[in-house]
């Protein structure tokens, strides 16, 4: 118990230290990246989802860490916009009497460039730029309240510029003597950079994100849905009240301030399942915040939704989502598991 109240003081200096940072550039952004498919399918980020069989969920809250995780092999593939692919894996193993770990491997490839001087003639010169992250995942229990931390040195590599940060995640989840509740809250991607990309470089501040939500499965039916708000440490996620730079002897124009149901909407994420059996399931999502971010009001389309599915099949666990971020295209995620254990999912 002792361990448990340290965490808790640690998660509560930690919050009221990060509350001020709101806004502005991060370096890093990578991490924010859900390489989930089964959290891609819910809108793109949940802290509380209810199962002790899917390593993919402490990558987002390190507390759902479980032991029945343990022995199992988790692959993720995400095919994101024109040469750019994401992914991760992992594998959990348990610690008797200490709780259960995890180690994961983060990363992102930008393709390949060609250079080009400052004038803008291109040299011929290929170079390729891509990030790494890896994850160090520690969860323990204390009766029905799970806590845990996720460790995530990073390296950034772009041409010969070079970046080193340590990053972190603090987390915990409590469920329902019901088994059918859970709430879950997390501190991400908080830390520094270590090294930066040039000599004497300034550092740059991380995507840090709070979060905080719950999930809830139905008594008497197969559903189950997700409700999670993120960003909780920057309220103003909308367009700011002056949007544009006046120029010299014109007049000036103020973009409208978003009202306070609008900017409370930009921090919710809904997820829906239905499980029609032990073995296939179906989602759905939508992330209001992403939808009002890259929308084109000519043209709507479903910017903003995602689906996908999820099969289980003896040892083996397969998931997929396709999340709408433009008109101009979609992104497809991949994850398969397995249980190297003679148990079945």
């Amino acid at each position: 118990m002792r361990h448990f109240a340290i965490f808790c003081l640690f998660f509560l200096l930690l919050y009221f230290q990060s509350a001020a940072q709101i806004g502005g550039e991060n370096t890093y952004r990578f991490l924010s990246l859900t390489n989930s498919a089964r959290v891609a399918s819910l809108g793109g980020n949940h802290v509380s989802l209810m199962d002790s069989t899917d390593l993919n969920l402490p990558y987002h809250n390190p507390a759902l860490l479980h032991s029945n995780m343990a022995l199992k092999v988790l692959v993720n593939y995400v095919n994101y916009m024109t040469d750019i692919n994401y992914g991760y894996a992992s594998y959990a193993v348990p610690l008797p009497k200490f709780g259960t770990v995890a180690a994961g491997m983060h990363y992102i490839n930008y393709g390949n460039f060609t250079e080009a001087n400052e004038e803008g003639e291109v040299t011929g010169i290929q170079f390729k730029a891509a990030e790494y992250a890896l994850n160090l995942i520690w969860s323990h229990h204390y009766q029905r309240l799970r806590y845990g931390i996720n460790i995530k040195p990073v390296l950034s590599v772009f041409e010969k510029y070079q970046s080193f940060g340590m990053a972190f995640d603090a987390g915990m989840a409590w469920s329902a003597k019901n088994g059918r509740t859970m709430a879950g809250l997390a501190a991400r991607n908080f830390g520094t950079q270590v090294t930066t990309y040039y000599d004497n470089g300034e550092k740059e501040s991380l995507p840090f994100d709070v979060q905080a939500g719950f999930t809830h499965r139905l008594a008497y039916a197969p559903i189950q849905f997700s409700l999670t708000a993120h960003n909780l440490n920057n309220w103003t996620l909308g367009v700011p009240e002056k949007s544009m730079q006046e120029p010299e002897g014109e007049e000036l124009f103020l973009e409208p301030a978003e009202s306070f149901g609008k900017q409370f909407m930009r921090h919710l994420i809904w997820g829906l399942e239905v499980m029609p059996s032990p073995h296939f399931t179906l989602r759905a999502g939508y992330n209001y915040h992403l939808r009002q971010e890259l929308k084109v009001e000519e043209r709507l389309s479903t910017v903003g939704f995602s689906m996908g599915f999820g099969v289980k099949i003896k040892r083996f666990r397969l998931d997929y989502a396709n999340t709408r971020y433009h008109i101009a295209g979609s992104s497809n995620h991949f994850s398969l598991a397995f249980n190297i254990s003679n148990n079945l999912y």
